[in-house]
């Protein structure tokens, strides 16, 4: 399985940057990680970026944001995912990651559970309009199904994608 510092190069050698900014306190890190394309003249042309926070369990690593943006950002997403699931085996007690599939509309909602299923996370509960579930859904940010997936077979899936691509 490739380490960070392989995933930072495999980027490079496509001409992205990927950037990881960890801030650690009281045993909870947040991170946010992004890659760009940088230009000669500009301020580098941001195309993606994951977001989350970690806690001090194997079950604690949480993603909060992914987003993917501007043109040509194909493999884009499985380098955020590689990258994530590398620095929380490394740096962190995490081996496994939940994240929100969001429920604004059903169609993407839909889309969202079979991108993540991809990767290897399942679901394991519905937020809902329930009185019980706003805590969650403060936290989340909405309802939808939270996913929960092994970090080590994610960053498998994301080696393999990313090693045949070349």
């Amino acid at each position: 399985m490739l380490t960070l510092p392989e995933i930072e190069q495999y980027a490079a050698s496509y001409g992205l940057v990927l950037r990881l900014q960890v801030k650690y306190y009281l045993n909870l890190w947040t991170f946010r990680i992004i890659i760009a394309r940088p230009t000669e003249n500009e301020a580098a042309t941001l195309l993606g970026q994951m977001q989350g926070w970690a806690y001090g369990t194997r079950q604690g690593l949480q993603l909060d944001t992914l987003r993917v943006q501007g043109e040509y950002t194909g493999g884009v997403s499985t380098l955020l995912w590689a990258a994530t699931f590398a620095w929380a085996i490394r740096h962190t007690p995490c081996r496994s990651a939940r994240l929100l599939a969001i429920n604004d509309e059903t169609r993407q909602h839909m889309k969202l559970v079979r991108y993540f299923t991809r990767l290897g996370f399942q679901g394991k509960r519905t937020l809902q309009g329930n009185p019980i579930d706003l805590p969650l859904r403060l936290i989340w940010g909405g309802s939808g199904l939270i996913m929960e997936g092994d970090c080590n077979l994610g960053l498998r899936h994301c080696t393999h994608w990313l090693m045949n691509k070349k």
